[in-house]
């Protein structure tokens, strides 16, 4: 029960949606623009006042963009077809053998999925994959993220199922976490996998609150910052919004970007500025400077008292 003494103390650790903070484990989930007018928003992203430390792209090879910039992670997405095929590894390789820092890489993007981005990898497929492909780069150095399955009860059994496959094959440095849902069922995901993988950081890759109003997008990012910024054993977090709320496939509200490129409030506060008050195309009057209305609030306390 929450005693008159705690319920203060919980109360002011909420974030309120006017703060701006910064953190060095924020990253970038680099979607590159489909057209060339947008080409300029890559560099929003690199500006002086942007706190991101790292990125990935999906892909193996860096973004010549961010060089110099932000820390790259590769990725192998999938499993490719031939199973002698080396085609990761020797790329990964390549650019260390160039002078390229690359201290981390993430495999198999939703493997449990075949739409919305899903790889539709089977376990054993996967478990062969890797330890052809990806347990040779910790001998150079490299730390190995688990593969990245979604948020539903599909990406356990996934898990599960891989690690079996692994036989003992496969050292898993970190578990990267994928949510779309709202930050109560953040946290209780995240704690369900750091229950089940006691042992293991957590990196949460993908996230945000999808289709929902402006003010919950907004209440989400913030409660959601703050809660990985206070969790040591999350390491690094990178939103999923790094485009205009026009091409957002997870609702215009919690883009980064609005339909003309601008910075929205959720953008700015993720970059560590202060609120534009840029509204998206659509969603209705900014929430910025607004209080969090009481029930996000209250459910922000039985989220963290769940927690502490």
């Amino acid at each position: 029960m929450l005693t008159t003494t705690l319920l203060p103390l919980l109360l002011a650790s909420l974030p309120t949606l006017t703060s701006a903070t910064t953190s060095s484990k924020r990253g970038l989930v680099y979607v590159p623009s489909k057209n060339a007018n947008e080409a300029k928003d890559d560099q929003i992203w690199i500006s002086g006042s942007s706190d991101l430390t790292w990125y990935y792209n999906y892909g193996a090879s860096p973004s010549a963009v961010f060089n110099g910039h932000l820390n790259f992670v590769p990725m192998l997405w999938g499993a490719p077809a031939s199973n002698t095929d080396m085609t990761f590894y020797n790329t990964v390789k390549g650019l260390i053998d160039s002078g390229v820092n690359i201290s981390y890489v993430l495999a198999f993007n939703e493997p449990d999925g075949a739409s919305n981005g899903g790889s539709n990898v089977p376990a054993d497929t996967a478990a062969a994959t890797w330890i052809r492909e990806l347990e040779p780069l910790r001998k150079l150095g490299v730390k190995l993220g688990a593969p990245a399955v979604t948020g539903a009860p599909t990406g356990f059994n996934w898990l599960r199922n891989f690690f079996t496959a692994c036989a003992g094959n496969c050292t898993a440095d970190f578990i990267p976490v994928h949510w779309y849902g709202n930050f109560e069922g953040l946290a209780s995901h995240i704690g369900q996998v750091r229950g089940t993988y006691p042992n293991m950081t957590v990196w949460v890759t993908e996230y945000a609150d999808a289709s929902v109003s402006l003010q919950a997008s907004q209440s989400f990012a913030n409660q959601s910052s703050a809660y990985f910024d206070r969790i040591d054993y999350i390491t690094h977090y990178s939103y999923f919004g790094s485009f205009r709320s026009s091409a957002s496939n997870v609702g215009p509200n919690a883009a980064m970007l609005n339909q003309d490129g601008k910075l929205t409030d959720i953008g700015s506060w993720y970059l560590g500025g202060a609120a534009t008050g840029v509204v998206p195309k659509g969603s209705g009057a900014s929430a910025a400077g607004r209080p969090l209305a009481w029930g996000a609030l209250l459910a922000g306390v039985v989220a963290l008292v769940g927690l502490l």
